[in-house]
């Protein structure tokens, strides 16, 4: 099969799946998939064996919900349009304002539709800003001081979205529980539903299911009218399949050693560079290019990877392989199926930029403009 490919197991994603049901039946929380990790829909048949709805962040995932995954969507976005809430709300069952300026713009559209307000508890334990949304001056959610007494807050505000994670364990949500009980308990009573977002990596090996199960429940024992939702992305695709490339050349300058590859990290792995984090690379070791891994040899075959963009900065770390590297060796990038296949499409179905002359006498054509067909064909 020619490089590169992502390759999905099937086998894999059952039993993260079979993983999630189990905790949504014992827990009583429903378990959505977001599509900002995962929206590859031809595996759609194989998600409504085990769960029921999805979770967008724009039109174009809201459409994907309702016309490929046969439910509407749980929508969050951090700002709506005039263009595209009108899609948004054919297409979802729940939507969630992100501000309460947006709230008021939006909330005369829709009767059929149970609206929410993002909150932001300004506290989570993820460590790489980039990816913390509580960070101080975050524009995610409404802060608890920012909301209407309980007694004057909107009779059509129906929930409260939560999100704070990334790739966290059991105990980090139940540490954040805690703030968030603290801060928003007092308009719980006003509430049908809250989600507590993305981030729990119910499928990773070391992963405490007990604990969240039982988090969960005592949750529900104390406020039984309130239905939990999570929306995690990567626990869905957690392990379930590589990236697969090829060498297609060796180049050495100043004693290092390249393997270009025929994919790119800029192109085709873009969070690696935006986290940054190494991927696991398989039968190599990653080094450390200062300090030499014990037992290990430096001069024996180690070689940076590197992509096949124009970028200069397209290449990652040092690893070290047990054999030298020739053209056409596969190079089997480790876990690429969750954000991975998402970023190197169109994340979160966010439109790409339309591209338009501006002619000598000032008239302007739209040479190319995107639409939902070219997020979907792409999802393909």
């Amino acid at each position: 099969m020619r490089t590169p490919y992502y390759l999905l197991k099937e086998s894999l994603l059952r039993r993260n799946l079979a993983l999630i049901k189990d905790v949504s039946d014992r827990s009583g929380a429903e378990i959505i998939l977001a599509f900002k990790a995962f929206a590859l829909w031809k595996t759609f048949p194989i998600f409504r064996e085990y769960i029921q709805h999805t979770t967008a962040s724009s039109a174009d995932e809201a459409r994907l919900a309702m016309e490929e995954f046969g439910s509407p969507a749980h929508t969050y976005s951090p700002a709506y349009t005039e263009y595209d809430f009108p899609t948004i709300l054919r297409c979802s069952s729940h939507i969630t304002f992100n501000s309460l300026s947006q709230y008021r713009r939006f909330r005369t559209r829709g009767e059929s539709v149970s609206f929410g307000l993002r909150v932001n508890p300004e506290y989570s334990e993820i460590e790489t800003e980039l990816y913390n949304p509580c960070a101080p001056g975050s524009r995610f959610g409404v802060l608890a001081e920012d909301l209407p007494s309980p007694e004057e807050f909107p009779c059509d505000i129906e929930g409260f979205h939560i999100h704070c994670h990334c790739e966290s364990s059991a105990e980090t949500f139940a540490r954040t529980l805690v703030h968030i009980i603290d801060k928003f308990s007092p308009w719980f009573s006003r509430l049908k539903w809250i989600n507590f977002g993305g981030g729990h990596l119910m499928t990773r090996k070391d992963y405490n299911v007990e604990l969240l199960i039982q988090t969960l429940r005592d949750f529900h024992a104390r406020w039984p009218h309130l239905h939990m939702i999570l929306e995690p992305g990567s626990a869905f695709a957690w392990q379930t399949g590589p990236l697969v490339a090829s060498v297609v050349d060796i180049v050495e300058n100043h004693g290092i050693r390249t393997a270009i590859l025929d994919v790119s990290f800029t192109c085709h792995m873009p969070d690696c560079l935006e986290m940054p984090y190494h991927p696991v690379v398989r039968g190599a070791q990653l080094i450390d290019e200062s300090t030499p891994t014990p037992g290990t040899s430096l001069s024996s075959f180690p070689y940076r990877l590197g992509g096949n963009s124009c970028l200069s900065g397209d290449f990652m770390g040092t690893w070290l392989f047990p054999h030298p590297l020739a053209v056409g060796d596969e190079i089997i990038f480790e876990d690429m199926i969750h954000y991975t296949t998402v970023k190197t499409t169109t994340f979160n179905g966010v439109h790409h930029p339309s591209i338009v002359l501006e002619r000598l006498d000032g008239t302007r054509e739209i040479l190319r403009e995107y639409t939902y067909e070219d997020y979907k064909n792409r999802m393909d």
